[in-house]
């Protein structure tokens, strides 16, 4: 408990023993009152000198001047003990809403934490020997050498090239398993080193971190207001002048009538006290920021509470294939040779023939290979783009790639019934000696995690992706999706989303899209998209900018876990505005009446607000 709440609790006791000991003096008139002004006066100074700082700043209608003109006109017709306790009730109601405030930004500000405070960079000394110098990490420049020790958390994104251990990462992606790492590795800040010592080549400057983009992400997100905490900011604006003008007209019209100015007062103070909008004001905004908060310890990141609601009602997700459904690296699954060779010879011939490009696809084979080839045994070199590789491999001439190269060479492929990957087809001397499947595995768990998201509400899951046509159809196949589209541009992308979304709001005018992605082409999309959601680990800067909704872990399990957060978090929401507006409506109605006291108004006041933030920290679980 911070002090400042410590401070309020000791008021509220102080309070609450005066005002028992102001009941039980047997004394009346002017001097009852002064005795009930102490313990008024302890628990409500803060609340009238706010209520007299917003009338002189323009800012007149809030709830600190109702609660001020209700408990002062209860005291103007002597019920005492009700104008100290509906103060005091208040103000109880207002420690539970710091409580919970405080619950949720703790829950955010764990965040904070991954903030590095310093860096042990790796100088070298005139005589040749390092030595290590503890500096801040924005002042460590790109291809420096830091060291991590046991215990000490990762200050910037780097490549480890001295040293071996286990990275905790629960702090990015909720991971609780460590993450096994060694040389030739990448590492992201704000993890924490478990064992080994490390020695950190660094990749990224500390404002274009992952704990730097991390920390940006969280603060802009209290910026962006959904369009319930917008509705209760536009509601309140014009909500508080109205009663204030109605109770006024409850106590002028009935009294001229009637001539019981009294009784209608004090009805129109009790409506007064009844009408404070404290639980749609507070409970509101703290269930998001609540959501905000639980999501961040899942690994998952919204910029903004808008995006939190807006996911609740998306019942369309286009993904893209690359590094999002499948790994993004290439892995050899078949070796098909003819009759002229073996499938040892056939990845060998391959191997040779590739060794020199850079190329994912000749980076497969080559691993699949198993050896490093000889380069004395490849004369020439030809690669060409989009095609393969000519070359001359044993003094013969080889091909190495698609069906277009294989008809620049005069060759007929064999028709192949089922192709479940890219084909890499191998040719000497004008001869087909075999063919190569190779495929872009899927992730693991991708199937788990779109049946998740099936289940957590997702009718409709499609695949936009610039691949070509019967690699797409694989991955549609083998992931049951609804629909794919193939060999997409990034301005494809976006022309087919266009079409999904238009599709998309003639279903319903309340049905929303997102799109997930990883990638620079997906930055556009992820743009267009009603939610854009981007893997955080392995994203690009691009998409990360993009996105509405960061993925830390680079798990697409994530999507259903955010997507059930923010339905939980809307229903809390929604049962807040019904609950408060409708005993609020209820208890006004009753108190213009007469038939309720000033008791149930403090019930309709502190007693709803308690009850709607209570219920709002369950976002926090």
């Amino acid at each position: 408990m911070s002090r400042k709440q410590k401070k309020t609790l000791w008021r509220i006791i102080t309070a609450a023993l005066l005002l028992v000991g102001a009941a039980m003096l047997p004394i009346s008139g002017w001097w009852r009152l002064l005795v009930f002004l102490v313990p008024y006066a302890v628990i409500g100074y803060d609340v009238l000198w706010k209520a007299l700082r917003g009338i002189f700043r323009g800012q007149v209608f809030d709830e600190n001047l109702l609660m001020a003109l209700a408990t002062f006109g209860a005291l103007c017709i002597g019920e005492y003990a009700e104008a100290v306790f509906v103060m005091l009730f208040y103000q109880v109601g207002e420690l539970f809403q710091s409580i919970a405030v405080g619950k949720s930004r703790r829950s955010i500000a764990a965040l904070m934490d991954i903030r590095p405070d310093l860096a042990r960079a790796e100088r070298i000394k005139d005589d040749g020997t390092v030595r290590y110098e503890e500096v801040d990490p924005e002042d460590i420049a790109l291809g420096d050498i830091i060291q991590v020790r046991p215990g000490e958390r990762v200050p910037l994104d780097g490549t480890i090239i001295e040293g071996e251990s286990y990275l905790d990462t629960a702090a990015l992606t909720g991971e609780s398993l460590p993450r096994h790492i060694c040389v030739g590795d990448d590492t992201i800040s704000g993890c924490i080193n478990q064992s080994g010592t490390l020695r950190i080549r660094v990749e990224r400057a500390y404002g274009e971190s992952t704990v730097a983009r991390i920390l940006a992400l969280v603060e802009d997100s209290a910026t962006r207001k959904s369009k319930s905490e917008a509705f209760i900011t536009r509601f309140a604006h014009f909500y508080t002048p109205a009663v204030v003008v109605g109770a006024v007209l409850l106590a002028l019209i009935p009294s001229l009538i009637t001539g019981d100015w009294a009784i209608w007062i004090e009805r129109a103070l009790t409506f007064l006290v009844i009408s404070c909008p404290c639980a749609l004001v507070i409970s509101v905004p703290l269930s998001f920021f609540g959501g905000i908060g639980g999501a961040s310890r899942h690994g998952i990141l919204f910029k903004g509470a808008n995006y939190l609601e807006m996911l609740a009602g998306c019942d369309t997700v286009v993904m893209d294939k690359t590094g999002t459904l499948t790994k993004g690296s290439f892995e050899v699954a078949s070796i098909v040779p003819t009759n002229e060779c073996t499938e040892q010879e056939l990845i060998e011939i391959a191997a040779l023939a590739e060794q020199f490009s850079s190329h994912p696809i000749a980076q497969s084979l080559l691993l699949a290979y198993g050896q490093a080839p000889v380069p004395s045994r490849v004369e020439s070199v030809e690669e060409i783009a989009g095609e393969g590789i000519l070359a001359c491999v044993d003094g013969c001439e080889t091909a190495v790639g698609g069906l277009h190269l294989l008809s620049r060479m005069g060759i007929t492929p064999p028709v192949l019934q089922e192709r479940k990957g890219t084909v890499v087809y191998v040719a000497r001397k004008k001869s087909l000696l075999g063919y190569i499947v190779i495929r872009d595995e899927l992730k693991p768990g991708t199937k788990a995690a779109l049946s998740e998201m099936r289940k957590a509400g997702v009718k409709t899951i499609l695949m936009l992706t610039g691949d070509r046509l019967d690699v797409a159809k694989v991955v549609s196949d083998e992931l049951a999706l609804d629909g794919y589209v193939a060999e997409c541009l990034p301005d494809d992308k976006v022309t087919h989303l266009e079409r999904l979304l238009q599709d998309c709001r003639a279903r319903s005018k309340r049905a929303r899209l997102a799109y997930v992605g990883d990638g620079i082409n997906d930055a556009p999309v992820l743009t267009r998209a009603d939610v854009g959601i981007a893997m955080g680990a392995l994203g690009s800067d691009a998409a990360i900018e993009a996105a509405d909704v960061v993925l830390m872990d680079d798990k697409l399990s994530g999507i259903a876990t955010a997507m059930r957060l923010s339905r939980r978090t809307g229903r809390i929401v929604r049962q807040n505005i019904v609950f408060a507006l409708g005993i609020k409506a209820l208890v006004l109605l009753l108190g213009a009446l007469g038939i309720a006291s000033l008791w149930a108004a403090v019930f309709a006041d502190v007693g709803v607000a308690v009850i709607a933030i209570l219920n709002a920290m369950r976002t926090l679980k």
